[in-house]
């Protein structure tokens, strides 16, 4: 094993050697895991590092490829989900899977009794119990859907334990849960660690982590990157082993990309005071200059594309003001934004960005036609002029602009993208992992691109997961952990190891 060596003691599961494949993609890669009785152990790394797959190989949802699994000192042979749940390893997730019309007790015993006749009283009362041993805040003769998420994730562990589960799955069970609900949960946890259950948690949350944990394990890209003892990991050392980077081996890139100069004195284009939307993100400032080129930067789940999307009223606004040019607008909508000057290309250019089936042609006027009404669409002749227009100056490779945009390569399909926005003139634009998914060469076109636009008065937010592309094209960062706003970084600051550290929390956690 890689990372911290550990005497293996009181071990309840080990996972050795584990690897699971699909087309294309080698999601596991010889992982090994080891959980032991009475611990609460963190399992941590990005999206796509091999959490879920893992956690779907242990629970019977994938069957594995090669490796072995040992349950309180037996081989497991774990061949769909009622395996594992008769062998006593229990998943919670985050979307809660009980049924909320149903009562407590209902939801506790459902699916476990063979005798046709139900005893309602004597379910009751067993349920009653069963929550007031857990300290849990709710009566079996409750309808599930009248309490509150956190008694319901609880009430589902609940279940779990009540099925004498030895190892307890939490996959992300905090994140729509406030800071008193969040309390409520650990104290449950720690009771059923208390009690000798194994408990593997999920989470994005670096506080929760080091709040609860005992030991973590990391992974990255399908491999296993180490496990260690919570007091053995700073947390700066854990953003580092999380994306792949040691601090010392990191460059300062920021000399060989020197910042957009800003005029003197330049007030803000835009800027919000305390916005926040339905998203869970907790209100934040924000401005950007004309010119410049700010980001968003963090973990994935840290909250940076929440911020942009209550920018651009995505998500729903619920409290706080934009500006623009000091003068206060109201963003309700994402039409509202595009009125306003504010362009928007999404993380996700699949769901939020081409329409596959249309052409180039037709995926690139799209905003513009928005805003200019389809009362009054564009004649065949103007849009052709557009399309062609903008495919040479983004240099979209594609057969004609009558091709099917989902006949393009990622990066094509993101100029396309890029195309549609420019199209409307914007004053501001965000651009979302712009780069993700696409080759070397067109994303150092799409940084060259975002520069331009910038060098020509136009304002621009990017934000990757890739730190080194943050420092190639930002002038100023706003770092975000938990779905906060923790900090900001422009100039000498504006280095690897300075946001890594802000990430984590400070230098000396």
């Amino acid at each position: 094993m890689k990372g911290v060596v550990l005497v293996e003691q009181d071990v309840l599961l080990t996972m050795r050697g584990i690897c699971k494949s699909f087309p294309g993609v080698k999601a596991l890669q010889n992982v090994d895991f080891t959980l032991r009785r009475g611990e609460i152990h963190a399992l941590m790394g990005e999206n796509g590092a091999g959490k879920s797959t893992l956690i779907k190989v242990l629970t019977g949802v994938y069957s594995k490829d090669e490796g072995d699994i040992v349950l309180d000192g037996q081989t497991a042979v774990i061949r769909n989900p009622q395996d594992a749940q008769n062998m006593g390893i229990a998943t919670v997730y985050q979307e809660i899977t009980l049924c909320p019309n149903l009562s407590v007790a209902e939801n506790i015993y459902i699916g476990r009794g063979k005798d046709k006749s139900v005893k309602w009283k004597k379910m009751y009362t067993e349920a009653d119990k069963i929550l007031e041993n857990l300290d849990i805040p709710a009566k079996g003769n409750m309808q599930l859907g009248n309490c509150s998420l956190a008694v319901q994730q609880m009430i589902a562990i609940a279940r779990a334990v009540d099925m004498d589960c030895k190892v307890l799955i939490l996959d992300e069970p905090t994140s729509s849960l406030d800071e008193q609900e969040v309390a409520k949960l650990f104290k449950l946890m720690r009771d059923l660690k208390a009690r000798g259950v194994g408990i593997v948690f999920v989470t994005h949350f670096f506080d929760q982590v080091y709040e609860v944990s005992d030991r973590i394990t990391v992974l990255r890209d399908g491999q296993l990157v180490g496990e260690y003892l919570i007091e053995n990991l700073p947390r700066v050392q854990l953003v580092s082993k999380m994306l792949g980077k040691e601090l010392d081996e990191q460059e300062d890139l920021r000399a060989e990309h020197p910042a957009f100069e800003q005029e003197a004195g330049a007030a803000p284009i835009f800027e919000a005071e305390q916005l926040q939307s339905n998203a869970g993100i907790y209100p934040f400032d924000f401005y950007i200059k004309k010119g410049e080129v700010n980001g968003f930067a963090g973990l994935l789940g840290s909250g940076r594309s929440e911020c942009v999307r209550a920018i651009f009223g995505a998500d729903k606004v619920i409290g706080g003001t934009v500006k623009k040019n000091g003068k206060k607008i109201k963003i309700r909508r994402p039409i509202d934004a595009m009125k306003n000057g504010i362009a928007y290309l999404s993380e996700d250019r699949k769901s939020d960005g081409i329409i596959g089936d249309l052409s180039v042609r037709d995926n690139i006027i799209l905003a513009s036609q928005v805003l200019k009404g389809f009362m009054r669409p564009y004649s065949k002749a103007e849009a052709n002029k557009l399309a062609d227009e903008y495919i040479k100056l983004i240099q979209v490779k594609t057969a004609s602009r009558d091709t099917p945009i989902k006949s393009l390569s990622g990066g094509n399909q993101q100029k396309v993208i890029v195309a549609r926005w420019m199209l409307m003139h914007p004053e501001y634009l965000i651009l979302d992992e712009p780069t993700r998914g696409i080759d070397v060469g067109t994303k150092q076109e799409i940084q060259k691109l975002a520069l331009q636009f910038a060098s020509e008065g136009m304002s621009v937010t990017f934000i990757s997961s890739e730190t080194d592309e943050m420092l190639h094209t930002c002038s100023r960062l706003i770092v975000m952990r938990d779905r906060k706003v923790v900090g900001e970084l422009s100039g000498e600051d504006l280095t690897s190891n300075k946001i890594m550290s802000t990430i984590a929390g400070g230098e000396d956690k």
